[in-house]
């Protein structure tokens, strides 16, 4: 995720971590990424959140928008966020929202308008919150294989066969 983030031309890239903090970094050395240790990361994703785009604003306080990105979403790569910010440029949202298995989600893209609402997430809330909190102010982005979510080995057993895990040479074949 943190290659797909930085070929999208993200900039800075912030990664949060939690229980496996010290894996993650030792993994994200050889990147150009910001690493922030949620140490409050068992209250919930809304916890992570907050210190991701804290860390965002501390870094860089005129920074337009955030990515929402989750490390477990396979098919997700960097012309799938450069599509985000593509939308979010034409259609002058305020949120632009993955659109997969009838419901909206992430990766995501908040305008800085919204950092106070992310900041203000409660420990279990997640960016869903903020999309679904006032749908006039959110673009839908088709994006039917963010549905593949990779939480548990099961899970990994059952996709490791059909997930490209590399960025796809032809845009055509993107998402």
């Amino acid at each position: 995720m943190i290659d797909a983030a930085d070929k999208s031309g993200c900039s800075p890239v912030v990664v949060v971590t939690g229980s496996d903090g010290e894996k993650v970094a030792r993994e994200s050395t050889q990147t150009r990424a910001i690493r922030v240790q949620n140490k409050n990361w068992q209250r919930g994703i809304g916890s992570s959140i907050r210190a991701g785009v804290q860390r965002l604003i501390d870094n860089d306080p005129d920074v337009e928008a955030v990515v929402v990105l989750v490390c477990d979403q396979p098919f997700v790569h960097a012309n799938t966020i450069r599509s985000l910010i593509t939308l979010s440029e034409t259609t002058q949202k305020s949120i632009i929202a993955s659109s997969y298995a009838g419901t909206l989600g992430v990766p995501a893209l908040f305008d800085h308008s919204l950092f106070q609402e992310l900041l203000s997430l409660g420990d279990v809330a997640g960016a869903k919150s903020v999309i679904l909190r006032s749908p006039e102010r959110v673009a839908q982005f088709a994006f039917p294989k963010g549905v593949i979510d990779i939480d548990t080995w099961n899970d990994w057993k059952k996709v490791k066969d059909v997930v490209i895990l590399k960025e796809p040479k032809d845009p055509a074949q993107a998402d």
